[in-house]
């Protein structure tokens, strides 16, 4: 690693300038290095800098943090600019000693990066990695050192865990066991009795035990990452050593300054996943040792103790326990005194809160929800306890609700006795009830211990009637949850009731409160109930919305009030659960007149001061979803708040152009495609300015736009008049941006969004002198790639030409691409590819077309395409009679943005900002009743000639179904 002291003093101060609070020389620094990045050698300079003892710590440490992320982008062989194989063979062959001789915090950045490189090359081309970890292991006595080489071990086999299993994987696995698994048990025993002698001794200080207890835990990971797979042959023979020694750790004491600041809580959190995965994957192997392990547990949580790891101790020992209640060695708790005393000495107590809980409510509103909403929780005290309670329940239900009972019963009575002191005992028993719910008939939660309506009067409702929110938050919280969780069991009068109570709770200065109060309206208003369909060919059901614009407008000026005030409360600016509910409000309530105008006028503030700084992009995709619903919602009743509208909008939108605010350009285009489909025609100057823009190339470079962009484009073509469209070569323009689209993989349906639009709204004199470069740039496109997506989107795409325009249009336009062609491309995909259909327009849309070729082109119903003919009918019915797709939840109908979503992610969609889907051939109610008259008004013509056809070329299934589809719809095919 020859580095001149010229370039290691440039680096040192580009290090030290981008430590700098000053943003221009930080940023200066940043970019000197983005651009140093390039040179060939810079990934050994950096490197050559981080193990120079001279140098300041603090500018070592920003080299290896610098050269760890360096390694993230440039170490794999497809990145954009790779780190040279040569000097990656340096980088190898130096990172294990200098990341043993080098101070703490810079061990834990090279201990990365040897991670980063083993995820790439080890083993393969990493083969000297094992044999000198193993060999620095066995040799160091320095247990700073040996936690170095264990943690980069440690990450290196993690993969082992969460990896897909495969043979590569297997052969990988091998490869380390047989390397590493004997050295991994000689340092465990080794360090075992190290830690044993010291502490019978006293001669270890705390200080020399912790290292020791790490590296004990360090060699738990590992065992569970090589265990993970399947149980191998070492570890098999060599059980009765590793569990003995886990056992010591569970139930031996310790020094009490290792014991108080949770070194040995870790180890034993670790030993007990170790523990849990024997239990799923090893128990027969495993069985001999589960009673003494079971009960060392036990007694572990009883103990008490004020570790810091202790909670997670807690889980992991509550978790293992879990696992063996559900096994076929449940009778271990089996004994009516022991149920009793894990529900009373283990669950119960870890339900209750603590100061910790409540800290976290009151100064990070934000992961409080996180946990307790949104489902995050599997990992805390409370759920795990309720989770080893519902373990205990299979196979001992009666003695276990029996003991929930009376414990919720004895801290309610706790309450009522002091309601002040004793609040946490009415959360830990609403807490209990909620957790403890299971999935009932319909769909719906149920308990089954507690009538839940009961419970909610009685219980549950005090804490809303005449409350602020401000009583007794965390509980006035928890009886929010409730309400939510158990909407479908709440009867409508009650929950209507209420409803002014909890909209009155939105203006609760507490954000977990507020917060729950906007995700209980906004929940109930997405509850659907199976009502009956009134029809003769049918029993099915249908969901309907339990509460409509009637149930939520008598309320809805102070609800949009205490809403849109709740956004002004300390911390919730951009509260994604108060916009969510805003959302829904607008996508629900009648909002006209001052409402409508009021509601745009806070949305378009707020829109204003985010446009600032887009951070919180789950909020702001809610808060595009609000402006559209109000949108359409309002507008469809009172069509001259359009304007209203626009003056609202326009200044905004165009500054998130102008302003190049790209996150929301998707939103805007959008939002700009709803207020064209509102607009009555002509349209203004200011659309058709944006419309000039809309067609321009440039505007079509960010692909990230192109779902939003095609929406637009889509709206202006039903609304611009035809003689618009005519002029300054505009429908050129537009064909052009097709012809774009439809070229790429990734943007091609989005270029039969825009084809499918043009033959929809204009007449065959405007396409017709295109319409064969339309059929040309197709068909290359399917020659090079076939695939399903494409070819049902042409398939589609010439059904709509074949409605729009009749047969003759369609045969001969494409006929006169190359002579014939036409049932070539019947044979090779219409036919294969119809059955593969889906959606119920584009189902119908397709089955009329074919249905019309069949029965109206000359170029099938010649005696010389009988076989087309057969073929194409067989497939038409298999479309018909194939089973209707199951919808989805229609609770899940508007999209919910999940918290990974990043404005650097895919195209949004606004749910309430969507296109109208029209139906091109409204005019026929059913398409199989429009089959069989038409197939029976053909066959009148020429009796016995469509019947031999049928039974040589339709499969006899579909013979049967077509037989069965005459009969109910009265025809005949002679």
């Amino acid at each position: 690693m020859e580095v001149s002291a010229e370039t290691l003093k440039t680096l040192s101060d580009w290090f030290l300038l981008s430590l700098s609070p000053v943003a221009e020389p930080r940023r200066a620094a940043e970019s000197s290095l983005y651009d140093a990045a390039n040179q060939p050698g810079f990934a050994l300079a950096v490197l050559r800098l981080v193990s120079e003892p001279a140098a300041d710590e603090q500018i070592r440490l920003a080299a290896a943090v610098h050269f760890k992320n360096h390694l993230r982008a440039r170490w794999p062989s497809s990145s954009p600019s790779p780190i040279p194989d040569a000097e990656k063979t340096v980088i190898k062959d130096r990172i294990v000693a200098l990341m043993l001789s080098s101070a703490l915090r810079i061990r834990n950045q090279l201990s990365e990066s040897l991670s980063i490189i083993s995820s790439h090359d080890f083993p393969l081309s990493w083969p000297s990695l094992l044999p000198e970890l193993v060999s620095s292991l066995r040799s160091e006595t320095d247990y700073t050192k040996i936690n170095g080489l264990l943690g980069a071990a440690n990450s290196i086999f993690s993969k082992f865990r969460h990896s897909f299993d495969t043979t590569a994987l297997r052969i990988d696995l091998k490869y380390c066991l047989d390397g590493f698994a004997a050295p991994l048990l000689e340092i465990f025993l080794k360090t075992s009795q190290i830690i044993s002698g010291g502490t019978a001794s006293g001669s270890l200080s705390a200080d020399a035990l912790r290292p020791l207890f790490e590296s004990q835990r360090l060699c738990c990971e590992i065992f569970y990452s090589l265990n993970s797979i399947e149980l191998p042959e070492f570890f098999e023979d060599h059980m009765r050593e590793w569990m003995t020694e886990f056992l010591n750790y569970l139930t031996k004491a310790y020094p009490v300054a290792v014991e108080n600041d949770g070194t040995v809580d870790s180890l034993r959190s670790a030993i007990c996943e170790n523990l849990q995965l024997y239990m799923e994957k090893n128990e027969e192997e495993f069985k001999d040792y589960l009673k003494d392990f079971a009960g060392a547990v036990w007694n572990l949580l009883l103990t008490p103790a004020s570790s810091p790891s202790r909670d997670q101790l807690t889980i992991t020992a509550i978790r293992f326990l879990t696992i063996v209640s559900t096994s076929i060695h449940h009778s271990l708790f089996g004994s009516p005194e022991t149920l009793q005393r894990i529900c009373h000495s283990i669950v119960f107590p870890n339900i209750r809160l603590r100061d910790d809980d409540e800290e976290l409510f009151e100064m990070n509103y934000v992961e409080y929800i996180r946990r307790d909403i949104e489902g995050s929780d599997i990992d805390t005290r409370r759920r795990i306890a309720c989770e080893l309670l519902k373990g205990l329940a299979m196979n001992y239900k009666e003695q276990v609700m029996a003991f929930v009972s009376g414990q919720i019963q004895e801290m309610l009575a706790m309450y009522s006795a002091n309601p002040v002191e004793n609040w946490k005992e009415k959360d830990a028993a609403i807490y209990l009830v909620i957790s403890l719910a299971t999935k009932a008939g319909g769909g719906g939660l149920g308990t089954q211990f507690i009538d839940v309506l009961s419970f909610f009067t009685s219980v549950v409702v005090p804490e809303f009637q005449g409350r602020s929110g401000n009583e007794c938050p965390i509980l006035q919280a928890s009886a929010l949850k409730f309400f939510s969780v158990f909407r479908e069991q709440v009867p409508k009068n009650v929950a209507t009731a209420l409803l002014p109570d909890v909209i009155s709770i939105l203006r609760a200065n507490s954000n977990v409160v507020h917060s729950y109060a906007a995700n209980c309206i906004e929940k109930l208003l997405l509850i659907r109930d199976r009502t009956p369909v009134i029809a003769s060919v049918s029993n099915a059901l249908t969901l309907q919305p339990r509460y409509g614009p009637s149930d939520i407008n008598p309320h809805l000026a102070p609800l949009i009030r205490n809403l849109f005030d709740a956004l002004g409360l300390p911390d919730s600016k951009e509260n994604q659960y108060i916009m969510k509910c805003i959302m829904r409000v607008l996508s629900v309530a009648d909002t006209g007149g001052d409402v409508a105008r009021h509601c745009i006028g806070c949305l378009v503030t707020v829109l204003a001061e985010v446009c600032k700084n887009p951070i919180n992009p789950i909020f702001n995709h809610y808060l595009f979803e609000a402006i559209a619903a109000l949108i359409k919602r309002s507008c469809e009743k009172d069509p001259s708040l359009i304007t209203v509208f626009e003056t609202a909008l326009f200044p905004v939108l165009e500054s998130i152009l102008r302003n190049d605010v790209t996150e929301f350009w998707p939103y805007a285009f959008q939002i700009f495609a709803q207020l064209v489909e509102m607009s009555r025609p002509p349209l203004s100057v200011n659309y058709m300015e944006l419309f000039k823009v809309l067609l321009l190339p440039e505007t079509w470079k960010r692909s990230a736009n192109a779902p939003a962009l095609v929406r637009l484009l889509q709206a202006y073509l039903q609304k611009v008049p035809s003689k618009e469209l005519n002029s300054d070569g505009r429908l050129s323009q537009v064909l052009g941006i097709f012809n774009k689209l439809v070229s790429a993989p990734s943007t091609e349906e989005l270029g039969f969004y825009v084809l499918n639009t043009v033959v929809e709204n204009l007449g065959f004199d405007m396409i017709g002198q295109y319409i064969g470069h339309i059929w040309t740039a197709l068909f290359t496109r399917l020659q090079s790639r076939p695939t399903v997506k494409f070819v049902n989107s042409l398939l589609v795409f010439m059904s709509l030409v074949l409605i729009k325009h009749g047969p003759v249009v369609l045969v001969e336009s494409i006929n006169a691409v190359q002579g014939n062609i036409f049932v070539a491309i019947l044979q090779k995909f219409w036919i294969p590819n119809l059955k593969l259909i889906s959606g119920s327009i584009e189902v119908k849309l397709t089955s009329v077309a074919s249905t019309r070729l069949i029965c109206e082109s000359s170029s099938l119903l010649d005696i010389s395409a009988a076989e087309v003919w057969g073929k194409m009918l067989d497939s038409t019915i298999t479309l018909l009679v194939q089973p209707d797709q199951p919808g989805a939840d229609i609770e899940n109908e508007i999209l919910d943005v999940p918290e990974t979503t990043g404005y650097s992610a895919s195209f949004a969609r606004l749910h309430n900002a969507g296109k109208n889907e029209d139906d091109p051939v409204k005019e026929i109610r059913n398409p199989k009743e429009f089959l069989i008259k038409s197939l029976s008004r053909l066959s009148a013509h020429t009796p016995g000639r469509y019947t031999a056809i049928i039974e040589k070329f339709v499969d006899p299934v579909n013979q049967n179904a077509l037989s069965q589809l005459c009969t109910s719809y009265g025809c005949a095919i002679v």
